[in-house]
């Protein structure tokens, strides 16, 4: 099979932990018989620096015009005090506007090898955790109206939080139907109790409970979120919600794990059509410096696998392989903890760690 992936490694770590990835699939087209023909586009600060966008017309057309997307992270300091207009960040913003890529999703997983890295550890509370976060991704306040104004002599700022019923509906189908492929279960997070758009929300999502009667169904407040994925997040399996509410709730369970580099996320259109990341940032303390961790955009290509190119045993031979090397004591520096037996290993040495056992 041959598929077309736009490749946007990005800014700091990012080239590094993308060509990890793209070592993977290699061996994995090898293995299988594929061919991933890869396109590579700027984007984020290294955009900037070379054309002064963060993402060019044609390098969003670029990324319209094939079968998948993997990105690796952008922004850092050195573009901080530049037009916010301008800001690397923006591209991300642009790129899943453009190409309608509404629904984000974010899993949390606690590998049984990593458990002495979580913050949770003596408790236990953490052990099993295997949660879907399925995050709106191109309405609310990221995409609202932002204004900036003098009033009464002194600066007021406003965002507006902004959701229709067919936006809410599309991303809870979503979260319904990828329920129904796991525990049956949906937690949809809001605060109903102060916001309109949240009240639209649950209205929105109680209908589709009643469609969705085989799925175990229970509203949330954002806040009463937050705390119980720190006292039993094991009572979760698929939490949906907006965009903000989402953005900061997945990296608050990303870190239950012990590492947020361990983490993939995928975002998805309405059809094949998506884009793969790690969650965690650019990381630029830590660039060139063949010390990141690349698992998490490992195992996002291996999201790629599964939902744009329907290559369930491919996805699956990549999620093994990573699980054997993390059975055989390799680690990079964030996840490597003090536990006896383990070997520390650089960025590329986790590649070809995954690349042996594939």
């Amino acid at each position: 099979m041959n598929k077309k992936i736009t490749v946007l490694k990005g800014d700091g770590i990012g080239p590094e932990i993308v060509n990890e990835a793209l070592k993977v699939l290699d061996k994995i087209a090898e293995k299988y018989g594929h061919t991933f023909e890869k396109d590579y586009v700027d984007i984020g600060g290294a955009s900037i620096d070379k054309f002064g966008v963060p993402i060019t017309a044609e390098g969003l057309e670029r990324c319209k015009n094939c079968d998948s997307v993997l990105l690796g992270a952008v922004g850092g300091p050195k573009w901080d005090v530049i037009d916010p207009a301008l800001r690397p960040e923006k591209a991300l913003l642009k790129v899943r506007s453009e190409l309608g890529l509404f629904a984000n999703l974010r899993p949390t997983k606690m590998f049984g090898q990593l458990k002495s890295a979580s913050p949770l550890k003596e408790t236990g509370i953490a052990d099993g955790l295997d949660l879907m976060m399925v995050r709106e991704l191109t309405g609310g306040i990221y995409f609202g109206e932002h204004k900036t104004f003098e009033e009464n002599g002194q600066t007021v700022a406003t965002d507006l939080m902004l959701y229709s019923e067919s936006e809410i509906e599309r991303i809870g189908r979503v979260a319904f139907e990828t329920a129904r492929k796991r525990g049956k279960k949906v937690h949809s997070v809001d605060k109903a109790n102060v916001l309109d758009s949240s009240k639209l929300w649950r209205k929105v999502m109680h209908r589709l409970a009643e469609e969705y009667s085989d799925v175990e169904y229970s509203d949330i407040l954002v806040d009463n979120t937050a705390m119980q994925l720190i006292k039993n997040p094991s009572q979760f399996d698929v939490i949906v919600t907006e965009n903000m509410f989402g953005d900061i709730l997945s990296d608050e369970a990303s870190m239950l794990t012990g590492s947020i580099g361990m983490m993939p996320s995928a975002s998805l259109s309405s059809g094949r059509l998506g884009m793969y990341e790690p969650i965690h940032g650019s990381a630029p303390d830590i660039a060139g410096q063949n010390i990141a961790n690349p698992l998490g955009t490992i195992l996002s290509a291996a999201m790629m696998l599964r939902y744009s190119f329907d290559m369930p045993k491919e996805a699956d031979a990549i999620e093994a392989a990573v699980d054997a090397v993390l059975s055989d004591g390799y680690r990079t520096g964030d996840i490597a903890g003090s536990d006896e037996g383990i070997k520390k290993v650089s960025c590329s040495e986790m590649g070809d760690l995954v690349c042996s056992k594939l």
